[in-house]
């Protein structure tokens, strides 16, 4: 469920990359939505510096979100400062509320996951189920949907912070959000220097 007075985001489909078919969000929904979450719990996080769901997660870690790293097989090491959860299901209670679950899984994993979410975290403030880039599971997201969890599919936070937060823009890659934000340039001309 939206909370009252939230732009309904546009479901103009369009065509992926990976020839899937994927939603258009609205940029204030995705800011909306990034912006009231804390803590995400990321299921299928590796800790091979050089998979995206380790630069996904560590990128939004140092943004000042809480990352649940959840990876059976990685569970009991340390990441991102907090343990790796083998499930869900074995996230403590004083990890304190979970926002969103991130999955970096199969499509055809990524029912389980959100069964497995909403049975073990809506009782502890879960509001959001993004499923990652080519992670789609329609009957998944309608059975969260009901249960009053919004669904987000075949997109990326990291991507979508980067993007809505004027980062992209820094390094010269049209974005698509317009930014009266700059950054510091140093324009030195030939000639020109400061001598000390």
């Amino acid at each position: 469920m939206r909370p009252a007075g939230l732009p309904v985001p546009a479901h103009r489909p369009i065509v992926a990359l990976s020839g899937t078919m994927i939603h258009d969000y609205s940029h204030p929904y995705l800011r909306e939505v990034l912006s009231r979450t804390r803590s995400i719990a990321m299921v299928g996080v590796s800790l091979n510096q050089i998979r995206p769901s380790y630069f996904v997660a560590r990128y939004l870690a140092n943004q000042g979100f809480k990352i649940l790293p959840v990876n059976p097989v990685y569970a009991g090491q340390k990441a991102f400062g907090n343990s790796v959860y083998k499930s869900l299901a074995t996230i403590p209670k004083k990890q304190g509320p979970v926002d969103m679950v991130d999955i970096f899984r199969r499509s055809e994993d990524a029912g389980r996951v959100v069964d497995e979410a909403l049975d073990k975290l809506l009782h502890r403030g879960l509001k959001t189920i993004w499923m990652q880039i080519g992670v789609i599971d329609k009957a998944a997201a309608k059975r969260a949907e009901k249960k009053g969890v919004e669904v987000l599919m075949d997109v990326c936070p990291k991507m979508e912070y980067q993007r809505l937060w004027g980062e992209l823009s820094r390094g010269g890659i049209n974005s698509g959000v317009v930014t009266s934000k700059l950054g510091y340039v140093s324009l030195q001309l030939p000639g020109t220097a400061k001598k000390p």
